[in-house]
């Protein structure tokens, strides 16, 4: 898992570039533009691009500092909370899977 975390700092680099590519190739064709209000709203999406960027950036130096991964499935989280519950509270007459039986033995 920590390495897990590692590795997503650097795949951040990658949506970063495409961003900053893609406000590359609009203000290239800004220069080309007559109209006032087009090229207002290039310049526009060019800064949301590249405050986009920053914040893409700045979310995997995190991190990749930390080791801590962003993005939790909140559904894999509580089948675990239930799969620990029920190896605890084995119900009576309930089978228990053959994998689990060996983590009972030693408690």
């Amino acid at each position: 898992m920590y390495m897990m975390g590692r590795m997503g700092g650097c795949f951040s680099l990658i949506p970063v570039t495409v961003l900053l590519t893609v406000s590359f190739f609009v203000l290239v064709t800004l220069q080309k533009v007559v109209s006032a209000k087009l090229k207002l709203f290039g310049v526009a999406v060019a800064v949301l691009l590249w405050l986009s960027a920053l914040l893409i950036l700045s979310s995997g130096i995190y991190a990749a500092g930390t080791g801590r991964l962003f993005l939790r499935c909140p559904m894999m989280d509580m089948m675990k909370a239930k799969c620990t519950m029920m190896n605890r509270e084995q119900a009576p007459g309930m089978p228990m899977h053959p994998g689990m039986q060996g983590s009972e033995k030693q408690r």
